[in-house]
Order: C-alpha cells, then structure tokens, then sequence
C-alpha cells in the first residue's frame, strides 16, 4: 500500500538547514492503520505530505499502491492518481469559506468521472454518519472546530481512497466523535 525508501527531506531558511526526514524507510500494508508520533517540528507532517504526493522529497522512492508516484508519474497523472486513490486530512481542514459544508465534501469529486446522484449521496451519507447531515447547508465560519474536522474528514473519504493520510484526525473532537472517526 504504502512505501517510503531512504526518504529524505531537508528544508532551507536564512542559510540553515533543517533536516526534516532522514533516510525515513517505513512499509505499510493494506487495511493496516499507523500512528505516526513524536515532537511538534520533528517531520510528521512532512513524512505525511511526502506519501501524500503534496511534497516531493529530495531523495528516495515513494510508493503507494505500487506506484513509485514522483519518479513514475509527472505531476498532471500525479495529481490525478492522488484525487483518485488518496484521501487527506489537514492539521488546517483546508475548507472552502463561500462553499457549503456539503459542497466541500463534494469538492473532491470535482473532476472525477461517476454517476453525479451517486457521489451527492454517498457525500450526504458520510454527513449524517459523522453527524453533520444539519450542517449540510452551512458554511465553514458557521462551524464549530469539531464540525470543520468532520466535514475535512468526509471530504477525504468521498472517493473511498486506498490509502488515507490524516494530520491529527480527531485532535479537535470530543471522545464520542473521536470514535466514531476511529471506528470508520
């Protein structure tokens, strides 16, 4: 499903040099589920972005599903490949403010081929699955930060990925929909 080889990444600012993975190696396998942990700038989330396909590392392979994603597809079949097999959640949400919460869900179909009646009720299923289904018609500046965590987190799921990164997932929810996320 997952896997990183001798992955690395260094950021560079004012002439300093910040080494955020070095030689990271890491193999996930389908339907496995992994905690990454450590300390706030220690390159969580950068390893995230990394097997995500949103930051090319500097050496090393990344594959996901088989797929080596940055030296065996460029960047239009990566992003394609991306919106097809990968569902993310951002530390930030990332929500469109004008759209409604329903509409951000289905904003990751937008480009996607599909019976369009299917996806708005699979997005709406999603909804009241995580409770939101009378947020529907809300926007995000409406919502409460739980609310926003789980309009990002049926956005991420809409496509049925393969492989879902999340960024803290449920570190803005209650324990009772903090488990219901954990449990989906």
């Amino acid at each position: 499903m997952l896997e990183l080889e001798k992955v690395n990444k260094v950021y560079e600012k004012d002439g300093e040099k910040i080494e955020a993975m070095v030689d990271v190696d890491l193999c996930v396998g389908d339907g496995r589920f992994v905690a990454v942990r450590g300390p706030s700038g220690c390159g969580k989330s950068t390893l995230l972005l990394a097997a995500g396909t949103l930051a090319r590392p500097d050496s090393g392979v990344v594959k996901v599903q088989g797929v080596d994603v940055y030296g065996g597809l460029g960047g239009e079949a990566r992003a394609k490949f991306r919106a097809k097999e990968i569902g993310f959640v951002f530390q930030q949400f990332h929500l469109v403010p004008y759209l409604s919460v329903l509409d951000n869900v289905l904003a990751a179909s937008l480009g996607r081929d599909g019976d369009k009646g299917e996806v708005v009720e699979r997005a709406k299923g999603l909804l009241k699955d995580f409770g939101m289904e009378g947020r529907a018609g809300h926007v995000p500046g409406e919502l409460s930060t739980g609310e926003r965590q789980r309009t990002a987190l049926a956005r991420a799921l809409l496509n049925d990925p393969g492989l879902l990164l999340a960024d803290e997932p449920t570190g803005n929810l209650d324990p009772e929909n903090a488990d219901i996320i954990l449990k989906y």
